[in-house]
């Protein structure tokens, strides 16, 4: 089997288990009677240990020079520390079994992009369209598990993610790691790091996945308040992942005519009008719909044209650490902070706002893009 087969297999997987977990855990501590402000921080679990862990399984991936291998180990590791959330009922158990899990979980994303974008080598272009297929694992299992929720009770959602994630563990075998041709006179990590256009490449980062803190923990029991069914629920988190299909595979054209600049002032300026629409305007079905299709822009070619920056920016013996940077900053930085100012904000001023506060996010990291990403090609090489 090719190796972009296996990664796309890979991605699948990975994604499976997010769709099956990630928007209905909330809904399952819902059930267990925690109070919001609870269940914003164990969901935000994940993206605190993003803040750290991304960054040993990098440095460990980059001089190891084993990213396959670790991949499949922490993948283990993630079934096995899975298990306890069966039986456990309190938030400190919670609390603590979240954390072990995530440490673990957290390693694959990183090495799998690091090893993606190795395999393209000089057409990371290219990585949308294998990147597509954890989007299209995330639509299989979110509706499979909605619907599957509208029949049995939300506990069934645990299984499925177990099951899942047995399946990720087995999709791993095989994987090979990317050859890199020995390079010469290129800049020291720190030296890529200090140029302005990285930090503020990893400040808007930043700033547009806090501004998504509310949507992963709040959503669907946003939706839920609104009379929506676990069904209904679950196709509106696949329409976003659908539009992030059709904005991977359009990327290729996208960045050989729109500037990385310019591209990138368009996703965040429709990541604010996104979220001001969830929060004003759920009890009308036609703009939630609209909403989820602005995904696309928020997420899907926001993250490519990340992933793209990085892949030329960094030298391949870097990519690890570059893809774990990245990964520590946005998803654990501002993921974190994103969920814990949605659990202060949810009860406090209301639904409304706090995707109003979302949106302000979003266009704090369009003013750093304005003002710190250089006008060039998205195509130009910049190292």
């Amino acid at each position: 089997m090719k190796q972009g087969t296996r990664l796309a297999i890979v991605y699948f997987w990975y994604f499976a288990c997010i769709g099956a977990f990630q928007p209905y855990f909330s809904l399952y501590l819902e059930s267990l009677a925690l109070s919001a402000p609870r269940i914003a921080l164990l969901m935000s679990l994940g993206q605190l240990i993003r803040l750290f862990a991304p960054l040993f399984w990098g440095w460990l991936a980059d001089h190891l020079g084993h990213r396959a291998r670790i991949i499949g180990g922490a993948s283990a590791a993630a079934l096995v520390c899975f298990l306890p959330l069966f039986w456990l009922r309190d938030f400190a158990g919670l609390f603590v079994a979240l954390v072990i899990l995530h440490f673990f979980w957290s390693a694959s994303l990183p090495l799998i992009d690091a090893l993606t974008l190795g395999h393209l080598a000089t057409h990371p272009e290219r990585y949308g369209r294998i990147r597509l297929w954890g989007s299209i694992g995330f639509i299989v299992a979110v509706l499979a598990v909605g619907a599957l929720l509208d029949a049995w009770p939300i506990e069934a959602m645990l299984w499925s993610s177990c099951a899942l994630l047995l399946g990720a563990l087995l999709s791993v075998r095989g994987l090979r790691e990317a050859r890199h041709p020995v390079q010469h006179s290129i800049l020291h990590m720190g030296q890529v790091l200090c140029q302005r256009k990285v930090v503020v490449l990893l400040a808007a980062g930043f700033f547009m996945i806090a501004a998504h803190g509310v949507l992963y923990v709040f959503y669907s029991i946003h939706l839920a308040a609104h009379g929506y069914g676990k069904t209904v629920i679950g196709l509106l988190w696949a329409l976003g992942v659908v539009a992030e299909i059709g904005v991977f595979l359009l990327m290729p054209r996208l960045t050989a005519r729109v500037s990385l600049r310019t591209s990138l002032l368009v996703c965040f300026a429709l990541a604010a009008a996104r979220f001001a629409l969830i929060g004003w305007a759920a009890e009308m079905f036609v703009l939630l719909l609209l909403a989820q299709l602005l995904h696309g822009a928020s997420f899907g070619a926001h993250h490519a044209l990340t992933m793209g920056a990085l892949h030329r920016w960094f030298a391949p013996a870097q990519q690890a650490r570059a893809q774990a940077l990245y990964g520590s900053v946005a998803y654990g930085g501002g993921g974190l902070c994103g969920a814990l100012l949605a659990g202060a904000l949810w009860d406090a001023a209301g639904p409304a706002l706090s995707f109003s506060a979302a949106a302000l996010l979003a266009l704090v990291g369009w003013m750093l893009v304005r003002h710190g990403i250089p006008l060039e090609p998205e195509g130009t090489a910049v190292r």
